[in-house]
């Protein structure tokens, strides 16, 4: 190895950790596992890569962190693989990897403040992660991850700004704001800014930015500034990424979200009128307890009614500790069919959406020498090889299963 290894699952808020991270774990003897704690099977997962790591690395010293390991942390440290276990606010400070404790997991609702890292790059990628705040206020029935993160703290936008410019100034010309609930963003801060006017307030400060992405949003937490921009900000990529969770009423109430039905068709009906062309992905939760067929049935029918076009689509995972795992459950089997009928149902409106692509040009990011995404976010196979990074002009010629295919234009 050259340097720590880290392995990351989960989200983009990990993926931004993880490159911090590469920058403070001492010794090119170390692999650091950063986990998530979202599903049964991202565990599941993060334990087979960490037998997996001690295998290929025999003498290395194998650290383990992330949202499972900062909720359950002694199932961790009994591995007999891991030398030790780091909290999600301790994995982020450069002493803790020196330190002889096998763990180190602190009280994560006592955090008040978000960490000062500002980061280069990103090994790989095109694209550029940013968090713009922590944890979360919400406490979704189904959800563990705020007993991983803690409750909403917010980064001020003077950081965010600083931390965009270097990453510009490196030559990234994309930047995906990203957290655990971004529209929450500024509740905590003096002033209590919304989403939208840091959002404004960092594309004005930092013209060179060509392209930015926000990911996932709460469907009620979107505010008047930011639905502007979504009208009025070319710079601000067409592809909203909504957590709608399911289509019944009722679920949702048992979910304790705080949107309705009626909550996510206005939403996307206001964004269209807003924006014209974007569209919308989705995460969507299949065999909540309770959920009848009818009850699923108008979550399948929200995705054809809302044009729901890139869907995230899971099973129900129970998670010990939370209200979910309390009631009444539906079969796996009942549950991984359903996941498969949404998938079905996403494929169908990704297929739908990519053949309307065909005949136009667009700008597209490469992300390998013949891979990009458009700013709809499709996925595009080039004609011939690019520069990773660079964004070309592209007329999409073709569709293939779901990728689009296209000539480089210029």
């Amino acid at each position: 190895m050259s340097g720590p290894r880290v392995i990351t699952f989960g989200c983009r808020l990990n993926a931004y950790e993880s490159q911090i991270i590469a920058g403070i774990a001492v010794g090119d003897d170390t692999v650091v596992v950063n986990t998530c704690a979202v599903t049964a099977e991202a565990e599941r997962q993060a334990r087979q890569a960490i037998r997996r790591a001690r295998r290929e690395h025999p003498d290395a010293r194998i650290v383990v962190t992330g949202c499972a390991a900062q909720i359950d942390p002694q199932s961790y440290a009994a591995m007999d693989e891991v030398d030790q276990v780091l909290g999600n606010e301790e994995k982020l400070r450069p002493e803790s990897y020196g330190a002889a404790d096998s763990v180190l997991v602190g009280d994560i609702m006592a955090v008040r403040e978000t960490a000062g890292h500002l980061v280069d790059g990103f090994d790989g990628r095109s694209r550029a992660f940013v968090q713009v705040q922590q944890g979360c206020d919400h406490r979704c029935t189904f959800c563990i991850i705020p007993f991983g993160r803690g409750n909403n703290r917010s980064v001020p936008v003077g950081r965010i700004v600083d931390q965009i410019r270097i990453l510009v100034d490196n030559g990234y010309r994309e930047v995906v704001l990203t957290g655990v609930d971004i529209t929450g963003y500024g509740g905590d801060l003096p002033g209590r800014p919304s989403l939208g006017q840091m959002t404004r307030r960092l594309l004005h400060l930092v013209p060179e930015l060509e392209r930015l992405r926000l990911s996932s949003l709460d469907p009620v937490e979107i505010d008047d500034e930011l639905f502007d921009l979504i009208a009025t900000e070319p710079r601000l990529m067409p592809h909203l990424h909504l957590s709608v969770q399911a289509g019944d009423d009722m679920i949702l109430k048992r979910m304790k979200r705080r949107h309705n039905r009626r909550d996510v068709i206005a939403l996307c009906a206001r964004a269209r009128r807003a924006r014209p062309d974007v569209v919308f992905g989705a995460d969507i939760i299949a065999g909540f307890p309770t959920e009848t067929e009818a009850m699923f049935q108008r979550t399948l029918d929200l995705v054809e009614e809302c044009g729901l076009t890139f869907l995230h689509v899971f099973p129900y995972s129970e998670r010990p500790g939370t209200p979910a795992a309390r009631m009444p459950p539906v079969p796996v089997a009942v549950r991984k069919a359903r996941a498969a009928r949404l998938r079905d149902a996403g494929g169908a409106a990704l297929r739908r959406f990519l053949d309307a692509q065909v005949g136009t040009i667009a700008a597209v990011l490469v992300e390998e020498p013949k891979i990009g995404r458009s700013e709809h976010f499709a996925k595009i196979t080039l004609d011939r090889p690019a520069a990773p990074g660079s964004i070309r002009p592209v007329r999409v010629t073709g569709v293939a299963a779901d990728c689009l295919i296209g000539r480089i234009a210029a």
